[in-house]
């Protein structure tokens, strides 16, 4: 498959103008000038041409929750719905992130390993959707947040236990609730830890020698510190809660910069309503709390926790305008998006980049993204692993 574009973007903020990409399997085998790359296939290789159109590498979102249906009460859908009925709507929702550009998700927590079953689906050409990176079964203390996915674990024994057998089942990364949340309406507050150090230590020790990365939920400044005490390696949220405020820490923010920790800060399409809902101060606090990170130079990455209340599967554009209103120029927040989430999801050899020996995950759009994000909304054509989808077709379910 030969695919050309007026523009294809190359590396970080570059285009190559009149480009093209040619698609071998689920491999790019060639970037380069349409006319160069047009005389090297042959008439019975299948063309696409978007001359008016821009490529760029499909989209990453590095938190969801395939098990959560982001309505109102997705802990109550969730605990409502027998296992196939859940992986049943688990198929609509990856669809629904494919048809959008998304072409690689984490998912950070769901029950029975439902999120690796989809993904082995998907990789075999049984459904259409993003491939997944699950960490299956989230750890947390007894009535911890999010306890009802099934990973409540008390002392070093248990923890090592949940980690070896969530990779085991396939686990590509490890999720430890580090804090509280809001999900969790009879569970610990948002800034308030549920761990050990010598726990979280453990966690962490055990995947890794696996060579698996750790995920920390972590909102309250005290759960930072531990997570990056214990080496985790990207920090979900990083709110940098107190019980009375925030405090972000200045010594611990130079950690994670000096260590490369990445930091998936989960932003809700919906982000210009968090001052109706947390109030104009407050939220003015949050969001300068982001600002803060990414200026002192941060590793940021893009995801929107879609499944919780009232967070879609089709939000991950939207939610990246919230980075534009920091001030973050295009070129970076499509990194966020592209690249720099690929390398902090352990793929930074194989997606992300639209270049030769990458997987031909490209998400093809009207306009210039990197004039308007919002160009990421006209979907003409999404490619994953060599398979073009089309951002209008639905599936039947069986």
């Amino acid at each position: 498959m030969l695919i050309t574009a007026g523009r294809v973007l190359v590396s970080s903020g570059k285009y190559l103008d009149d480009g093209a990409i040619l698609v071998e399997g689920d491999s790019i085998t060639a970037v380069g000038p349409r006319a160069q790359l047009a005389e090297r296939v042959g008439t019975d290789v299948e063309r696409l041409a978007f001359p008016t159109g821009t490529i760029v590498p499909g989209l990453i979102d590095a938190h969801v929750h395939l098990a959560f249906d982001g309505g109102a009460d997705p802990v109550a859908v969730l605990q409502a719905s027998s296992d196939e009925t859940l992986l049943s709507d688990m198929r609509l929702r990856a669809e629904q992130l494919l048809r959008s550009g998304v072409t690689t998700v984490r998912d950070l927590g769901d029950r029975d390993g439902l999120a690796l079953r989809l993904d082995e689906e998907i990789a075999r050409g049984g459904r259409p959707g993003p491939r997944i990176v699950s960490a299956g079964t989230p750890a947390t203390p007894p009535g911890g947040h999010c306890h009802f996915l099934g990973g409540e674990v008390s002392g070093v024994a248990e923890v090592r236990d949940l980690v070896r057998y969530n990779i085991s089942a396939g686990a590509g990364v490890i999720k430890a609730m580090v804090t509280g949340g809001g999900l969790t309406k009879d569970g610990p507050k948002s800034w308030q830890s549920q761990f050990t150090l010598e726990e979280l230590q453990a966690l962490v020790d055990e995947a890794h020698q696996a060579g698996v990365p750790v995920a920390a939920h972590a909102h309250g400044t005290d759960g930072i510190v531990a997570a990056v005490a214990a080496g985790v390696d990207t920090i979900e949220h990083c709110t940098w809660m107190t019980n009375d405020g925030f405090d972000l820490r200045q010594d611990v923010l130079k950690q994670i910069i000096d260590r490369g920790i990445a930091v998936c800060p989960a932003v809700s399409p919906h982000w210009q309503m968090l001052p109706r809902f947390f109030g104009e101060e407050r939220a003015a606090a949050m969001f300068d709390l982001v600002r803060q990170m990414a200026e002192a130079g941060a590793k940021l990455i893009a995801g929107t926790d879609a499944g919780v209340q009232r967070t879609g599967f089709d939000g991950l554009v939207p939610a990246l305008s919230f980075y534009a209103h920091l001030g973050l120029p295009n070129s970076k927040i499509l990194d966020m998006a592209t690249a720099d989430a690929a390398g902090a999801l352990g793929l930074g050899d194989t997606t992300g980049r639209i270049a030769p020996g990458f997987r031909a995950d490209l998400l093809v759009v009207d306009g210039d993204p990197l004039e308007d994000l919002a160009a990421l909304k006209a979907v003409r054509t999404v490619v994953a692993a060599g398979q073009r989808h089309e951002p209008r077709e639905t599936t039947a379910q069986p």
